[in-house]
């Protein structure tokens, strides 16, 4: 395919310039890596917090209290709202992997042996579930087995309400209420020192001499269901039995966490690639203005050939454009490259079963169009004080400011 006139002598101004056009595209490119790296990642992060919630089932509503009758449970899935409650007994507990090694803190949850949690259902990673009549087979949050080194099968101590018990490792696990999981008190999350563990409910409830009673509910609501509502109901009702306050999914521990990083996330996949791009079109200003300076007589040369100045000023933008292209395909593998580095990070912090990094289409388009929204206004004045000289007085030098 044939070049024209202006896109041959394009070709020859680029690499003329070479040296300042690889200077910007790098600038820009580290713009979109930026930008891809942080926004695809919030795009990751949030699809599969959204995907996990929905397949567990995770709450809405959280609750904690002293001490309240099974009987309680039938009234709080009459509330107006509601679609699924699940009562529990939580405990704290100290754990012993192995003699020569240091305790743990952990945090029991009673779990049904016939039935899965109908709010806030595990994810099973490995093993099996509990079996019925094993009061001594636990399930343990994935992160502490790994950090210990714990398969199923194998056995550890837990002192539990003042009394040592011998437990079994039926499985792992993972949980939408613990994807990160942090001991009370912290705010960075350390497996090998607290873990989740899952124990049968008529064991625990007997360790912790709360037979037919719960300590701890979760509810799931309905379409539409007012949780602030739903909230203060739970309250009163729960108020005889020492209820600690109701909280929202908002404020739920490990989701505000998450949901904090996801507008980290959001913020800065904005806010830096704009310092690098509006750097970068800053320089391609001034290097277009110093080139266009010195083709003064090229461009009234166009003129008298009968180019129209939209042309000419066509021929400068993709110049512009074809240095921030370079920079975009830059940044699109540099992005792609530290999306995935990033992403391994959060695989080790947050425990989702599934989080995969990709680069969606939207987060593509808006690497596109911050490119050419750069190269466009970097270029754009320069471009047009250029053209708009009339080819007599573009003949001679440009006269000096002052």
């Amino acid at each position: 395919m044939t070049l024209t006139m202006l896109n041959r002598k394009l070709v020859r101004d680029v690499w003329a310039m070479r040296g300042q056009s690889l200077a910007v595209a790098l600038v820009v490119a580290a713009g979109i890596a930026i930008y891809v790296m942080y926004q695809a990642n919030f795009a990751s992060l949030r699809d599969t917090q959204a995907g996990y919630y929905a397949r567990q089932r995770f709450g809405d509503v959280f609750v904690s209290l002293t001490r309240a009758p099974q009987s309680v449970a039938s009234a709080i899935a009459a509330l107006p709202g509601v679609t699924a409650v699940e009562t529990r007994v939580l405990a704290p507990a100290v754990l012993t992997t192995d003699p020569r090694t240091r305790t743990a803190n952990a945090r029991l949850v009673s779990i049904a042996a016939e039935r899965r949690p109908r709010v806030s259902d595990l994810y099973l990673r490995s093993g099996t579930w509990i079996e019925a009549g094993r009061a001594d087979q636990v399930i343990v949050s994935e992160g502490f087995a790994r950090a210990r080194g714990l398969a199923p099968g194998d056995r550890l101590s837990a002192l539990i309400n003042g009394r040592s018990y011998r437990l079994t490792v039926a499985g792992t696990a993972l949980s939408p209420e613990y994807v990160y999981a942090i001991p009370p008190g912290e705010l960075v999350p350390d497996d090998a020192r607290f873990g989740v563990v899952w124990m049968e409910e008529g064991a625990l409830a007997a360790a912790m001499k709360m037979e037919g009673a719960f300590n701890d509910v979760v509810l799931r609501l309905g379409p539409g269901a007012s949780p602030d509502a739903t909230m203060a109901r739970l309250d009163r009702l729960l108020a005889p039995y020492g209820g600690l306050g109701a909280t929202p999914r908002a404020l739920q521990l490990s989701h505000w966490f998450v949901s904090n990083e996801l507008k980290q996330l959001q913020s800065f996949g904005w806010l830096l690639p704009s310092v690098f791009l509006i750097v970068g079109a800053f320089i391609l200003n001034v290097a277009l203005t110093r080139a266009l300076a010195l083709q003064r007589s090229q461009i009234a040369s166009l003129k008298a050939l009968g180019y129209a100045n939209a042309a000419i000023a066509w021929h400068y933008v993709k110049w512009a454009l074809v240095i921030s292209t370079a920079g975009l395909v830059i940044g699109l593998a540099a992005g792609q490259w530290l999306g995935a580095a990033l992403g391994e990070l959060y695989n080790d912090v947050f425990r989702f079963p599934d989080l995969r990094f990709q680069i969606p289409a939207d987060v593509l388009l808006g690497a596109v169009v911050l490119t050419v929204a750069a190269a466009v206004s970097g270029a754009w004045l320069a471009v047009w004080r250029a053209v708009r000289v009339p080819p007599v007085e573009a003949m001679r030098p440009d006269r000096p400011p002052r």
